[in-house]
């Protein structure tokens, strides 16, 4: 797997797919930049070197060339956390951009504008991925977060520098975390899924349910399987069409020897909303008007027994609607429990969209060992498939 250390960048340009799709808030302030500070060390390495770095990047969904998602709106941010002024030109591909990337001097950055103003970006263009092509000299790519789409400046780009292509250090840490769950794990290896549906993690319970000993059912999620277990589940969220499919999960486990863990009670709530009333009710009795919002007493102590004795944890998804103070208590203990696993030798690997929010929120994310920049990327990478943005720097 070769990463920029594989590369002596003097006097080269580094053509870097980072992911700088960062939250703008309706200033056009960025609001979380961890995206940006993850991407600076591949960034520094080729400016140490003696080269320059041109950065490409989408920011949201536009419509064409939408002002709002405009990259310029990042510019200051990235310049104070790289410590270099940062030029800016305002399109990816063109003359004007060939000419800025020819008047770029070693130790210089210029950021393109955002790739996604260009419909061809989505389509997987060979013409525009050429044009993209013309930008750098060494491509890179440290945008985890796109690397399962099989866009031009993510995956065909990577066909015009067949000896010139590597990967980041954030894709290569994300790539060796995701090994270290999934092929080279210390046992036990535990796997927490919580989320709302079942659905959305089938694919990747059936596909480590062979890597695992103990598989931890949180959250929204767990409701299904109680109830296709004769529980009562009163209002609780259920995908009702899942439920033979979560009985199918929990037979494949038990032929596999892996331990199941659902929630024992939880804390009920007679409406969507922080300033409901709340009782703690045993998970398989919650009463008809209620729902469960968050893991009980008892099942938080479950699942901490269970993580401390773990030496691998892979975390996706709270196991509470933790937004609301009043169900977060589940997800604050469960961090917990990951931090103190972790400080005594464990490896934790968090991510997903709402597992790294909760992470960043309540503090953990110094206390676990990886926190993953990439939600759906992460996920298919955990359901066994082969991403386009990384088999592209593998292929030869």
């Amino acid at each position: 797997m070769k990463t920029v250390n594989d590369f002596n960048f003097e006097d080269k340009k580094a053509l870097i797919r980072v992911d700088f799709n960062v939250p703008l808030d309706e200033e056009q302030n960025v609001t979380d930049a961890t995206r940006i500070e993850a991407a600076k060390p591949t960034i520094m390495k080729v400016l140490e070197d003696g080269g320059s770095a041109v950065l490409m990047s989408h920011l949201g969904r536009p419509k064409g060339a939408e002002e709002k998602f405009s990259l310029r709106h990042i510019v200051d941010t990235v310049s104070n956390i790289i410590g270099v002024e940062v030029k800016f030109v305002d399109n990816c591909v063109g003359e004007t951009v060939e000419q800025a990337v020819a008047e770029l001097q070693n130790g210089e950055v210029l950021l393109l504008e955002n790739l996604r103003f260009h419909s061809e970006e989505k389509a997987g263009d060979k013409e525009f991925a050429a044009q993209l092509a013309k930008n750098g000299d060494i491509y890179v790519n440290d945008a985890f977060g796109t690397a399962h789409r099989a866009h031009a400046s993510t995956a065909i780009i990577a066909d015009h520098f067949p000896n010139n292509k590597c990967f980041g250090l954030l894709l290569a840490k994300e790539i060796e975390s995701l090994e270290k769950v999934l092929g080279n794990s210390e046992k036990p290896v535990t796997a927490v899924l919580g989320g709302s549906k079942v659905s959305s993690k089938i694919t990747v319970i059936e596909n480590i349910l062979d890597k695992i000993d103990h598989l931890i059912i949180g959250g929204g999620m767990s409701f299904t399987f109680i109830k296709a277990l004769g529980g009562k589940i009163g209002n609780s969220i259920c995908e009702d069409d899942k439920q033979d499919l979560a009985l199918s999960i929990l037979k494949q486990a038990e032929e596999k020897g892996v331990k199941i863990h659902l929630p024992v009670d939880v804390v009920a709530a007679d409406d969507f909303s922080n300033t409901a009333n709340t009782q703690v009710v045993d998970i398989k009795n919650i009463p008809d008007g209620w729902e469960g919002l968050d893991a009980g007493p008892k099942t938080n102590v479950g699942f901490s027994y269970v993580i401390a004795q773990s030496k691998t944890i892979l975390w996706n998804g709270p196991v509470g609607v933790f937004e609301m103070p009043k169900f977060a208590k589940g997800t604050i203990e469960l961090g917990n429990a990951i931090a103190d696993a972790t400080a005594d030798g464990a490896f934790s690997l968090v991510g997903g969209g709402d597992s790294v929010a909760a992470v960043k929120q309540f503090g953990f994310q110094d206390k676990v060992s990886y926190v993953s920049t990439g939600g759906g990327a992460m996920l298919e990478m955990l359901e066994g498939k082969t991403l386009p943005g990384i088999a592209a720097i593998l292929s030869e």
